[in-house]
């Protein structure tokens, strides 16, 4: 005959672990939200603080304000004086003393061979990344990769241009495609392919991020994923 103290004490256990389960949900994603945030706030402290003079390091104000007995950590300064020094970096640049200090500077660097390329890469990318351009990408799609019958989410960049739409061996429109890979969505494949060749998808590129970045876990509409996300 079955124990009816050990079914109850299953019972117990698992009501347990189906409430550290729930809790771990919850608790999770803030943790580790929070804990990125701080790090990150650490990180740029590390970075700034140094370069600000000794006199107005945080701890010596703090004494000199507070008195000599004065001493907790405050973290965060530097983020404020990097966004203080950073907004009025951009405010001096949009003048034309400061676009003729730039180009003067950018005329500069292009004479140094390494430096050269590192800093036009870096400054492309800031662009397209903080800017507001058209450089950003259209939709999202799937392709057929890294074989016929296998299937890659991606980014539409753009209709191929220039010398690339002359010599690529296809009579219909190609498109620019990135294939972000799993789940590190930063590192991918460039791919040309032919426009009819590309399923363009309603999902958002955000959810299709998601997708990516989850290895399929999350999808748009959570509830029912064979169907499309409702509309906004």
């Amino acid at each position: 005959m079955s124990d009816p103290n050990a079914k109850a004490r299953r019972g117990v256990l698992g009501s347990l672990r189906g409430s550290f389960l729930t809790g771990l949900v919850v608790v999770l994603p803030v943790g580790l939200t929070i804990y990125l945030i701080w790090t990150f706030i650490g990180w740029i402290d590390g970075w700034i603080l140094p370069l600000i003079p000794g006199a107005y390091q945080p701890e010596a104000l703090l004494k000199r304000w507070f008195g000599p007995d004065a001493n907790f950590p405050l973290r965060g300064v530097g983020v404020i004086v990097f966004l203080v020094f950073t907004v009025i970096v951009g405010w001096i640049a949009k003048g034309l003393m400061g676009r003729s200090i730039i180009r003067w500077g950018e005329r500069l660097v292009d004479r140094m061979p390494v430096v050269r390329s590192i800093y036009n890469g870096i400054k492309q990318i800031a662009e397209t990344v903080f800017t507001q351009t058209n450089s950003n990408f259209e939709r999202s799609c799937v392709v057929e990769f890294p074989r016929t019958g296998m299937w890659s989410i991606g980014f539409v960049a753009r209709h191929v241009k220039g010398e690339l739409a002359q010599r690529l061996p296809n009579g219909d429109r190609m498109l620019t495609i990135f294939l972000p890979t799993t789940p590190n969505p930063t590192s991918g494949y460039l791919v040309y392919v032919a426009e009819s060749e590309v399923i363009m998808l309603d999902m958002s590129l955000e959810d299709a991020a998601k997708l990516i970045i989850s290895a399929g876990l999350v999808y748009p509409n959570a509830k029912d994923p064979v169907q499309p996300p409702r509309p906004i």
